[in-house]
């Protein structure tokens, strides 16, 4: 399992979602270009005390991304507002790569045709989005659960 985040604006989510990854023991994979700077340097001037614990791979773009993904031979799941399938409804494998978009903008067209699955947390009807780190531990927790890959012992 792999988290992808599409050209983040927000570093105070991106350092929420790249601590869940190191506790979760999940790869983080960064799209460039974010609207923060990214570097290890960076990321430990903000107080990310977890980075040598995450794997963090960056991508200089959408297109070396994709790239990626042919080479690694894995699903795409994009999370979205605008998807049709929640994703309590999905089923996940071990080697899908969670995608979640620009807090400000989402994902464009390309991303959005791009992905294997286009997925949605349902939540009430006349609000825009849920945070973007809250949003990702969702999906995580579900995905991980359902493939049973959470780390550390098995709880009864």
């Amino acid at each position: 399992m792999r988290i992808a985040l599409f050209e983040p604006d927000i570093p105070q989510n991106t350092g929420t979602i790249l601590r869940l990854c190191a506790c979760l023991g999940v790869e983080a994979h960064l799209i460039e270009p974010a609207g923060f700077p990214t570097s290890d340097r960076a990321f430990r001037r903000a107080g990310m005390d977890y980075l040598d614990q995450v794997a963090i791979v960056r991508h200089t773009s959408w297109s070396a991304f994709e790239q990626f993904l042919e080479q690694a031979g894995c699903k795409l799941v994009v999370f979205t507002t605008g998807a049709s399938e929640s994703y309590l409804d999905h089923r996940f494998d071990a080697g899908d790569v969670l995608l979640f978009g620009r807090e400000s903008a989402g994902v464009p067209a390309a991303v959005y045709e791009r992905a294997d699955a286009r997925l949605r947390i349902p939540m009430r009807p006349g609000l825009r989005s849920i945070n973007v780190a809250v949003a990702c531990a969702m999906a995580l927790g579900e995905a991980l659960r359902q493939t049973h890959a959470f780390p550390g012992p098995a709880v009864p």
